[in-house]
């Protein structure tokens, strides 16, 4: 029999507000260990929460950037579990009336057409402490840190749409694109700021029927959710085949042994409407201000930069992609520079070196105006493209200008048309048998002529003058 997997995901995303979700305390998970606590956080007895209106206003950005409906009244309940992380018995979060429903984000599927996958509903939940274990000497410890308890969660429950890996990692990455253009959250699954969690099953192809899933966490990476829901749709097949059934329970991904291993059963405890936190009432006005605060997103902005600077899907793809590369485009362009040129230098030499170094184009101090000036440059055939990215890697580890590290590395081409005929009437006269050969047919021969001429200009002819020289030489 052959089986289709049923996918859905819930996504915690931790939201970049200065304080936490019911108190005052920062919103700073990784100081010093119970640095950042208070009655409220420490869920102490008589503590009062009081909801932060920062809180709810990027959450109601995030609501707006996945295009779900904000409800008119929302409200917190008592989610009722026992765990040392969670020594008050319950988390605050919004069960019975969440902040919003109905939401989408539309992918591109395997087959390479759109794909439109829904978001069941989005609500707001404090964080819970963080368990460290250890050992002390040869007694093992675990360890609780309360920096984190009540930092302000959104959960995005999506609808069980996707139907493989890739479906999966396309929802997570358009995900996480659309949050972090709201400013809202910084989306980060290596440093825990967004937290995947996917529940899988499998039904005969061609069914609509619901089976039991599995619960699969420890996702750290969006490779890591594809490997893992991959691994899990070929284990529950092995289990079907066998007769053998599914039993509802929450799995831990292994990343070094790539496995999926039994966790815990399943439980859900009671939630309970919560009588200290008043309900949330949406107003018109409150909202069109919200809608307003909404920044251009991805989709539009794609288009857009495919009209207005007439780039290809692909480079209005990534320039589009993630906030702050858009905006940083969009003023070098401004610099009077061709769009295409500018798209094509930060995918292919700006966009690798801020990988290679963990940063982004904000933290290296990179402004739009000293990567111009290094665009001008090579537009004006100043420089050729091998000095340009040795400059720009200068520009990225230091404050130089690109006029002074050029003038420093004495990387300004020469352009000079006698200074580069004296240059190819030599390299003629020295290879005239090469000469012959390109005379009978052997085209490949004006590359390595070509090659030693930028060899005897130690790199710095322009190539487009030398080539144009040396073609009227060849005859």
């Amino acid at each position: 029999m052959k089986y289709e997997a049923v996918v859905g995901l819930e996504i915690h995303v931790q939201l970049n507000t200065a304080t936490k979700l019911f108190c005052d305390c920062p919103n700073r998970p990784g100081d010093e260990p119970n640095r950042n606590t208070c009655p409220i956080c420490l869920w102490l007895p008589g503590a009062f929460p009081k909801l932060s209106q920062e809180a709810l206003e990027k959450a109601t950005l995030a609501c707006l950037a996945l295009n779900c409906t904000i409800q008119p009244e929302s409200a917190f309940d008592q989610k009722v579990y026992y765990y040392p992380d969670l020594p008050k018995g319950f988390q605050l979060s919004q069960h019975h009336k969440p902040l919003s429903r109905n939401g989408w984000v539309d992918v591109i599927g395997e087959d390479g057409k759109m794909k439109r996958l829904r978001i069941h509903h989005i609500h707001m939940e404090e964080d819970v402490a963080k368990l460290v274990h250890e050992t002390e000497g040869k007694i093992p410890i675990s360890l609780v840190d309360f920096n984190r308890a009540g930092t302000p969660l959104i959960e995005i429950v999506s609808e069980p749409d996707m139907r493989s890996p890739h479906d999966a990692m396309e929802y997570v990455k358009t995900l996480r694109s659309q949050l972090r253009y709201t400013g809202a959250a910084e989306c980060s699954m290596e440093q825990g700021t967004l937290r995947v969690d996917a529940n899988i099953s499998l039904r005969p192809k061609g069914t609509d029927e619901l089976n039991t899933k599995i619960e699969v966490k420890n996702m750290n990476s969006i490779r890591n959710v594809g490997d893992a829901i991959a691994y899990e749709i070929v284990r529950q097949t092995e289990c079907l085949e066998r007769g053998e059934p599914i039993v509802l329970h929450t799995r831990l991904w292994d990343p070094e042994k790539r496995v999926t291993t039994a966790m815990r059963e399943k439980f859900a405890g009671p939630c309970i409407p919560d009588p200290s936190v008043a309900k949330i009432t949406v107003t018109d006005t409150w909202l069109k201000k919200m809608v307003d605060a909404l920044p251009e997103m991805p989709g539009r902005k794609m288009e857009r930069f495919s009209k207005e600077y007439n780039l290809t899907p692909e480079e209005a793809l990534s320039m589009s992609q993630e906030r702050d590369i858009s905006e940083f485009f969009e003023d070098v362009v401004k610099e009077n520079l061709p769009p295409r040129k500018v798209a094509s230098w930060i995918t292919t030499h700006l966009l690798p070196a801020l990988k290679d170094r963990n940063q982004t184009i904000r933290e290296t101090g990179l402004t739009p105006k000293r990567f111009a000036v290094l665009l001008a440059m090579l537009e004006k055939d100043e420089i050729n493209a091998n000095a340009g990215k040795e400059v720009l890697s200068q520009l990225l580890s230091g404050d130089q200008s690109a006029e002074e590290i050029v003038k420093k590395g004495h990387f300004r081409q020469i352009s000079d048309t006698s200074e580069l005929e004296a240059i190819i009437d030599q390299i003629v006269s020295e290879h005239a048998s090469d000469v012959v050969d390109y005379r009978n047919g052997n085209l490949k021969v004006m590359g390595f002529l070509m090659g030693l001429a930028m060899k005897a200009s130690q790199g710095k002819g322009n190539p487009k003058i030398l080539k144009e020289i040396l073609t009227k030489r060849l005859g």
